[in-house]
């Protein structure tokens, strides 16, 4: 199905209602997931000195929110999901802004990195241009967009209530670059196990 198959105001309401009512469920079934290796891809290369204002775009609960803190970083979070920001709130003490994803409010030129984990792949393709470019234009000249989504063969479709788009590499390059950013590096995750058990793609951009 095309993007014009889906409505921006139902793929929004309806995935941010499925997190916000399995809320708790999400926060106990990802706690103790190790994405060390995509905050390390965002954080090393940022270029500067630390600390270094951070983006938690799409934080859920605060895990990472948490861990850019304990780095000594300014991070802030924001979250579609009022649940989610509640919580994020309570376990990272950062400051967690309530936002739709497709109808972003951030300040220009602010942050050195954004770090995006497992959470653009919601917007659909018919919104992922203004979308990214919102995030191009919050981050400092030189800033870093870390991405990871799950990878796939270029379709639209809803896992349960959560809408999702599935880009394999060339398409997620072509968004990219057509928003502005230019790529770093891109990996498969996890590591050490054969392609077809890597399901998600991971990039860097700067701004």
């Amino acid at each position: 199905m095309t993007s014009d198959g889906f409505l921006s105001e139902e793929t929004s309401s309806r995935t941010v209602g499925h997190y916000d009512r399995n809320a708790e469920r999400f926060r106990d079934g990802t706690c103790g997931h190790d994405v060390s290796q995509n905050i390390a891809a965002l954080l090393d290369r940022i270029e500067g000195v630390s600390p270094f204002r951070i983006l938690d775009l799409g934080c859920g609960p605060g895990r990472d929110l948490k861990t850019f803190r304990n780095l000594g970083h300014e991070a802030t979070g924001l979250d579609g999901s009022q649940a989610f920001v509640e919580m994020a709130k309570r376990h990272s003490g950062c400051e967690v802004w309530l936002q739709d994803f497709l109808d972003l409010d951030l300040p220009l030129r602010h942050f050195d990195g954004v770090f995006a984990n497992a959470v653009l792949f919601h917007v659909p393709s018919i919104k992922l241009d203004n979308v990214l470019i919102a995030i191009r234009d919050a981050l400092k000249f030189g800033g870093v967009l870390f991405t990871s989504n799950p990878r796939g063969d270029n379709h639209e479709s809803w896992n349960g209530e959560r809408f999702g788009m599935y880009c394999d590499l060339e398409r997620w390059q072509s968004y990219m670059t057509r928003a502005g950013f230019v790529e770093i590096e891109h990996y498969y995750r996890p590591t050490g196990v054969p392609r077809d058990k890597q399901p998600w793609l991971a990039s860097v951009w700067r701004r």
